[in-house]
């Protein structure tokens, strides 16, 4: 799995506008999801099933993990 990350085409949100806080991901092989943080290429990853990524985009998506208002 370390290889497949190192070899894989990572990419930021078109939301990101170039950012210096952005989060990279990947579509690894067995439909596997990885993240990592942009500005550390080369430290961990986390990795996802497709379920978890879905479950995770979905939620993301429907505004579940944004801060309370102020």
């Amino acid at each position: 799995m370390k290889d497949e990350l190192a070899e894989s085409n990572w990419f930021t949100s078109s939301y990101s506008q170039g950012g210096q806080e952005c989060v990279e991901v990947a579509f690894l092989g067995g439909g596997m999801v990885g993240v990592r943080d942009s500005k550390d290429a080369g430290g961990p990853a986390l990795v996802f099933t497709p379920d978890q990524w879905d479950a995770f985009a979905s939620r993301a998506g429907s505004g579940e993990f944004d801060p309370p208002p102020a």
